[in-house]
């Protein structure tokens, strides 16, 4: 029997036993996805706007007010280079809770927005491809006034 009759019978084998490629590891995929969120954001505190840029996915849909939505790479970047001029940034972020579709291809993260002194003036939703292995870049992202948590009723 050659080479190629053996991992073909094999490969066959395999198919009919039903056997599937292991599960992604979802909390491995969450730890990443907040890491290179963590990324993102520091390129904001960095005042690196090259940085920022990298992390968009060229189809990246920012929604940017009332009204208004940057669609594309390009469109992004010179949409949020206003936020990159000047010595101080003007706002931080990071998130507080990811959550990974089931098939590891999608993310989303979310957190707190706050403002130079440390007050929360905004709350990000952002949407995260996998896009190359080990590789996330951002399709969407939204932001929302911030509100106080409403404390639970005992």
């Amino acid at each position: 029997m050659n080479r190629s009759t053996i991992v073909g019978a094999l490969a066959a084998s395999l198919l009919a036993s039903g056997a599937t490629a292991a599960p992604p590891d979802l909390d491995a995929l969450a730890r990443q996805v907040a890491d290179t969120e963590r990324a993102f954001a520091r390129s904001m505190a960095e005042r690196d706007h090259a940085a920022f840029v990298r992390h968009l996915s060229d189809q990246a849909v920012f929604f940017s007010g009332p009204g208004k939505v940057l669609q594309g790479k390009a469109a992004v970047a010179a949409g949020w280079k206003r936020f990159y001029e000047g010595k101080d940034a003007p706002f931080s972020w990071a998130p507080d809770h990811v959550v990974v579709l089931g098939d590891g291809t999608l993310a989303h993260s979310t957190g707190p927005v706050l403002d130079p002194t440390g007050k929360p003036i905004a709350r990000f939703n952002s949407v995260w491809r996998l896009e190359a292995p080990d590789t996330w870049r951002i399709v969407f992202d939204k932001g929302e006034a911030w509100q106080e948590p409403v404390p639970a009723k005992p």
